[in-house]
């Protein structure tokens, strides 16, 4: 699905050549959970931003479902966003005025038609993250573990092949945390290709395989052998503890 080959970032300003990605090279395949891993500083934002065709590489190619990605212009960018990836960020991006329901449709006004059963495609995204009944709330009245899976309904209101979701625990306590890493768990099983950028392995370890970034380069590319069990922590407060 996803294939990076040789992908490289400079950043420009004054004369000044700041590279940030140095040759990054990777295929993900459809169904895959990945944790693309590394510190403050890696790349690993901006990598995202290319992966979600918010940004251009300098150089290199980035293919999504064979199609080279960096020969596309920016209304044909919008339109892969648009239907085949869904966003989740640390941030959850929410407008305090609208309901969850009216902030999962946001992404359907965007649509170049827009969908008769928007607002049951709406409620069906709330329901497959657990807030049926929080449906007429408001942002504010929700918890953070609440409002980051309002944000994931919301990238999925598209039905897109790809969740991106970058550092979607960081705002949030240990036990909202793993709420939402039980949430992408649910997603993977049903098919969906799953690519989180974290900086946090705990998180990293609930996926499949862990893509380690560190100065712009990959230094290291392995599966995980027995990816952590949401669920489980979830219900068991001290194996929680101890993985934290």
């Amino acid at each position: 699905m996803i294939e990076l080959e040789n992908i490289e970032k400079i950043y420009r300003s004054e004369g000044v050549s700041t590279p940030v990605l140095k040759g990054v090279s990777f295929r993900v395949e459809a169904g895959e959970y990945v944790a693309v891993m590394g510190p403050s500083g890696s790349g690993k934002t901006t990598l995202m931003n290319i992966l979600g065709c918010l940004d251009t590489p300098t150089g290199g190619r980035y293919l999504l479902d064979e199609i080279d990605m960096v020969k596309l212009d920016d209304d044909e960018l919008s339109r892969v966003r648009n239907r085949k990836i869904g966003f989740v960020f640390q941030l959850f991006y929410l407008l305090e005025r609208a309901t969850t329901l009216k902030n999962v449709m946001l992404p359907l006004i965007y649509a170049e038609e827009y969908p008769a059963d928007a607002e049951q495609r709406a409620r069906n995204s709330l329901l497959e993250v657990g807030l049926g009944e929080r449906m007429n709330y408001h942002p504010n009245t929700l918890s953070g573990g609440e409002q980051q899976r309002v944000a994931i309904a919301r990238a999925l209101i598209n039905d897109p092949a790809i969740i991106l979701a970058d550092e979607p625990t960081g705002n949030l306590d240990s036990r909202s945390g793993i709420e939402v890493l039980s949430v992408f768990k649910r997603l993977h099983r049903q098919g969906r290709t799953i690519v989180v950028v974290t900086h946090d392995r705990f998180v990293a370890e609930h996926a499949g395989r862990i893509i380690q970034l560190k100065d712009g380069v990959v230094t290291e590319d392995k599966a995980v052998a027995e990816p952590r069990d949401p669920e489980a922590e979830l219900q068991d407060p001290e194996r929680r503890e101890v993985a934290q």
